[in-house]
C-alpha cells in the first residue's frame, strides 16, 4: 500500500499559504462521538486530527474523561446520558452532520443512547467498537457487549474491529489470514451494512479484509518497524467517516483510509516512557510529505 499523502479537498489551501479572500462553504461536517485521551494520541482528540488533516470539519461529543498518557490509562469516567444526548442534539440540531463516527462508548446505558440518536440520523456512521486500549486497559464494561451487538452494530454503515474486539463479539478466534472471512462474517450477522476486520494483530503484511457480506475487498500494506501506533484505530475510523463525509463510496473511502493510516503509522513518534502516537500530520511534514 502507497504511503503517499491522502487526497485533501481541493478547497484546503496548503499549509502556509493564504487563504482566499472572502467566505467560503462550509466543508464536509463530521461528528465523533468517543472518549477523550489526554495524552492526546487516541480517542476525539485523534478523531479531530484525522479529520483536520483531511479537510472537513470536526465536531466531538465526549463520552468519556480517561487520565491516559504513553503508558497506559490510569483512570476513566464516563459522563452521565443527559450530558452525552444534549451535546449531541446541540451539534447535529443546529449544524448537521454528514458522517459520524463513534468510539469510547463505556456502558451499556451509553451505548443504547447513541444508538438511539444514531438511528434518527441520516448521515453515514462509522462505528469502532472499542473494547481495550492499545495498552490492554478495558474500556467498555462487560454488561455493554450486547447492547454493542443488537443496539449500536445495527446502525453502522461500516464497523471497524480488530481481531480481540472481533472475539469479544462473535467468540471467534482469527489466528491467521484464513480467519478473517469468518470473522466478518459473525459480525455482519449483526447487521451493519459493511465491515471491515483489521488484521493488524496477525503475522506478516497488516491485511484486512473489507466486506458486505458479497464483495469483498483485501487490503495491504506492509508491516512497518514502528511501535509508536497510539490511535491507530480511532485514526482510521475517523478518516473512514471523513472520507465518507467527502462523497465517497465505502471502498473508496477505506481504501483511502487506508493509505493515509499507513503514512500516519510510519510517521509515528515517541512521547514519554512508553508507546507513542502515530503523526495525523505526516503528510504535511517533510521527508513523509514527499512521494
Amino acid at each position: 500500500m502507497s504511503t503517499a499523502p491522502a487526497p485533501a479537498p481541493g478547497s484546503a489551501p496548503a499549509p502556509g499559504s493564504a487563504p482566499a479572500p472572502g467566505p467560503r462553504p462550509a466543508p464536509p461536517r463530521v461528528l465523533t462521538v468517543a472518549g477523550s485521551d489526554s495524552g492526546g494520541g487516541a480517542g476525539i482528540q485523534a478523531d479531530l486530527k484525522t479529520m483536520l488533516a483531511l479537510g472537513v470539519h470536526g465536531m466531538s461529543v465526549l463520552t468519556a474523561v480517561t487520565a491516559q498518557n504513553s503508558l497506559g490509562v490510569q483512570g476513566a469516567w464516563e459522563l452521565p446520558v443527559e450530558a452525552v444526548r444534549a451535546q449531541y442534539r446541540s451539534v447535529v440540531d443546529d449544524i448537521g452532520v454528514q458522517a459520524v463516527k463513534t468510539g469510547m462508548l463505556a456502558s451499556a446505558e451509553l451505548v443504547e443512547a447513541v444508538a438511539a440518536l444514531l438511528a434518527g440520523t441520516a448521515a453515514p456512521v462509522v462505528v469502532d467498537p472499542v473494547g481495550v486500549s492499545k495498552h490492554g486497559d478495558p474500556l467498555l464494561a462487560a454488561s455493554a457487549l450486547e447492547s454493542v451487538r443488537t443496539a449500536l452494530l445495527p446502525t453502522a454503515t461500516v464497523a471497524t474491529p480488530n481481531l480481540d474486539e472481533v472475539a469479544q463479539l462473535t467468540g471467534v478466534e482469527v489466528t491467521s489470514e484464513d480467519g478473517l472471512r469468518e470473522a466478518a462474517h459473525a459480525v455482519l450477522e449483526y447487521g451493519p451494512a459493511w465491515v471491515l476486520i483489521k488484521g493488524g494483530h496477525l503475522a506478516g503484511d497488516a491485511v484486512d479484509l473489507l466486506t458486505d457480506g458479497s464483495a469483498e475487498h483485501w487490503l495491504r500494506a506492509p508491516r512497518l518497524d514502528n511501535r509508536h501506533t497510539h490511535g491507530t484505530g480511532c485514526t482510521l475510523a475517523s478518516a473512514i467517516a471523513s472520507y465518507l463525509a467527502l462523497g465517497r463510496s465505502v471502498p473508496e473511502a477505506v481504501t483511502a483510509a487506508k493509505t493515509y493510516v499507513t503514512g500516519a503509522i510510519a510517521a509515528g513518534f515517541a512521547l514519554g516512557g512508553g508507546i507513542g502516537p502515530v503523526d495525523h500530520a505526516w503528510a504535511f511534514r517533510e521527508p513523509h510529505a514527499a512521494g
